[in-house]
């Protein structure tokens, strides 16, 4: 599939997309990849279901944010959906009250997609959610379209996934796409959002991206401001800094082990000026947490949810502290958040 294909097949589907308006008092939340099974020791959501179950059901549906599931959300190609639905009664409670209330938004990815052959499905689905704020657009879609393999051999990947990793008992949180493909599906989207305008909000890699920057970025980022900020400090400051530095250092290291190709690359994307187009909500099954994104006062919100005493060293120095959920033992930190005014005008002088 060349690159003219996919940005053709995203416009298409953008024009046919529903519109959710972004005005200041809309609320927004953007999660996929839940990977729902049947509640065995097989199933990737088994141990992030309550802490998701939760955060739906304590802070996003009173605060009446609109739900936008972008896809993976069911694991069909593991689990029967009588299975799926039967298992995650409560989850599926909590999508029913979110879609009698006009807030939810359903999208499929290639986990899910057998959903579109069934009649009975309770949910509209769609390929993706177009929002709207001063006449730009972002648009939330899946991601799997930018994977030549997943579009034509999404059968022949769910058979795998069903006879091979699910037999074996392998979860797909071990199994996600190699570095190569990754960064291919991630670069294909950047580069059509980069083209056209317009912010791509996806999934499917289960890697958080914001302002089409990963945390190794990021980190790689505040580790040169820290540096270059060192010599001009006092005494108190440089050991704080110092502090700071090997905490960071250490979170490098261990997702430079993890992708030795990321770690000699120049750039993400090949380009020393990065448009800040693309944007993933990671996955509700990572290993520590669940990342998602929020829209709300016209900003945009990379956060992370995890279960109180997990967090990692890092995280506060980061992000800042974190929240607790009144009445629970789960809390809520910002990553990072940007206005979208900013990033629509930051995309027009570096284009």
């Amino acid at each position: 599939m060349t690159d003219d294909q996919f940005a053709d097949g995203i416009l298409g589907q953008m024009r046919a997309a529903p519109v959710i308006s972004l005005d200041a008092s809309s609320r927004v939340v953007v999660m996929s990849d839940m990977h729902l099974g049947d509640g065995s020791a097989n199933d990737d959501m088994r141990d992030n279901g309550e802490l998701v179950t939760t955060a739906l059901e304590r802070y996003y549906l009173p605060r009446g944010s609109t739900l936008i599931l972008n896809g993976d959300i069911e694991d069909l190609q593991k689990f029967p959906y009588g299975r799926i639905r039967s298992a995650w009664k409560s989850l599926f409670s909590l999508f029913d009250h979110f879609a009698r209330e006009g807030r939810l938004y359903k999208v499929y990815g290639n986990h899910d997609a057998d959903l579109l052959e069934w009649s009975r499905y309770p949910y509209p689905l769609h390929a993706g959610v177009r929002l709207e704020r001063g006449g730009r657009s972002l648009y939330v879609y899946h991601g799997h379209q930018a994977s030549g393999f997943f579009v034509k051999h999404n059968d022949l990947s769910g058979a795998v996934i069903r006879y091979v990793l699910h037999t074996l008992r392998i979860h797909n949180r071990n199994t996600r796409m190699d570095s190569n493909r990754r960064y291919g599906v991630e670069r294909k989207i950047y580069e059509f959002s980069r083209r056209s305008g317009i912010v791509s909000v996806i999934g499917h890699t289960h890697r958080p991206l914001f302002e089409s920057l990963s945390k190794y970025d990021r980190l790689r980022y505040a580790i040169e401001a820290l540096c270059a900020e060192y010599s001009k400090a006092d005494e108190p400051r440089k050991a704080a800094i110092a502090e700071t530095v090997a905490l960071y250092k250490d979170e490098f290291r261990n997702l430079g082990r993890k992708d030795r190709k990321n770690k000699r690359a120049p750039g993400l994307y090949g380009r020393d000026l990065l448009l800040p187009c693309l944007f993933n909500s990671g996955s509700a099954v990572g290993n520590h947490g669940a990342t998602a994104l929020e829209f709300e006062s016209g900003r945009i919100a990379l956060v992370y949810w995890f279960e109180e005493g997990k967090e990692r060293a890092y995280l506060e120095r980061e992000a800042g502290p974190s929240s607790l959920l009144e009445g629970t033992r789960f809390r809520r930190v910002v990553i990072a958040s940007q206005s979208l005014d900013d990033i629509f005008a930051r995309m027009d002088l570096l284009a």
